[in-house]
């Protein structure tokens, strides 16, 4: 899927590009786990590393948080999770973070516009194309205040320091995220499973403060490729409450 405008308040949708077609060789279906998750694998969008469907327990943890430590080589993003935001979202993070999917990756997007401040991450590929070769249901925020900057009231706030999914339409979570690093107005379609320390914050504002890399057809981007390159060298569980 291609990059969307999101409206004349100059947004662009937080979307995952359609990754590249491949056919299952023996022709049988998706496998979907059977807990409340059910986290479905996508043959036609294979996974950009090998990883296996995530644990889908019928009682998956819902309550308490996780502290993720990121290093990455613009500086320290430490992450925590909310189970009690987004279960089966914690939980998937969790599976590819334990199995290396983010190690090594870099966060390909970054978006400078008045109501859209993200650095997106989460594809091994680099490319926005790249996910774990599943999907998974939304969990979408029902409480975020509305965004000042939009008098329709269509649009909520995702304030500076929120961790979200990105996604390529209704419950295609995969493993790419972004990081909001200044207040940001959308439609409340991307799920919000944690938020970053303050040390991360610090992280985001030099990678914002870089720029985008402009091209020849953009001298002055507002949406592109970071030119700090940003890489999440080593994605693990710190600290689970």
């Amino acid at each position: 899927m291609n990059r969307v405008l999101i409206s004349a308040f100059a947004a662009v949708a937080l979307v995952v590009s359609g990754g590249s077609v491949a056919t299952a060789s023996d022709g049988a279906p998706p496998r979907t786990t059977h807990g409340p998750c059910q986290y479905a694998q996508t043959p036609d969008e294979p996974p950009a590393r090998p990883v296996p469907l995530p644990p889908d327990p019928r009682r998956t943890p819902g309550r308490g948080t996780v502290d993720i430590a990121v290093p990455t080589s613009q500086g320290p993003l430490p992450l925590r999770l909310d189970r009690a935001k987004a279960p089966c979202t914690v939980q998937s993070f969790l599976h590819l973070a334990r199995h290396g999917f983010y190690d090594r990756t870099v966060c390909h997007r970054l978006t400078a516009y008045p109501t859209l401040k993200v650095l997106q991450c989460g594809d091994p590929t680099g490319t926005g194309e790249g996910g774990p070769g599943y999907k998974y249901k939304d969990e979408l925020p029902v409480d975020l205040p509305p965004a000042p900057t939009d008098p329709t009231g269509a649009r909520r706030l995702y304030g500076r320091g929120l961790l979200a999914m990105a996604n390529a339409g209704p419950n295609t979570n995969g493993s790419q995220f972004f990081v909001v690093y200044g207040d940001s107005a959308l439609r409340p379609n991307y799920t919000v499973f944690g938020t970053v320390g303050a040390d991360g914050l610090t992280t985001l504002d030099k990678v914002a403060a870089g720029g985008i890399e402009p091209t020849a057809e953009e001298p002055a981007p507002v949406d592109g490729t970071p030119v700090l390159r940003t890489e999440l060298l080593r994605v693990r569980p710190s600290c689970e409450d």
